[in-house]
């Protein structure tokens, strides 16, 4: 069951592309995404210090984490994410749509 909130995070799209999708989400505090599904593999950058709570399969965890951390999933499992602290927090998610097509500048 997704949390219970009527404040939404914000997402703003950085970029979209056939290969990869960068979102940065801020939330207020409380503020949630909406339980979801992502269909490619993901990593999250924190940008701020803060409690991200997570719901997966209707257990609930506190991770807090510190700007710079990041950490990746699988595509495919379905959650919420609510900012669990009581400050403003953001991150960025990197969605790799085609793993294959990804080239990395070398400069």
């Amino acid at each position: 069951m997704p949390f219970i909130c009527d404040i939404p995070a914000k997402p703003t799209q950085l970029q979209d592309d056939d290969v990869i999708r960068i979102t940065r989400w801020d939330f207020e505090p409380g503020a949630v995404t909406g339980m979801h599904r992502h269909g490619w593999p993901y990593f999250v950058v924190m940008l701020t210090d803060g409690n991200l709570r997570a719901e997966v399969d209707g257990v609930v965890q506190d991770r807090p984490m510190t700007a710079g951390t990041t950490y990746s999933r699988p595509a495919g499992v379905e959650h919420d994410i609510q900012n669990g602290s009581d400050h403003p927090i953001a991150f960025v998610e990197i969605e790799v749509k085609r793993p294959d097509l990804l080239v990395m500048d070398k400069a």
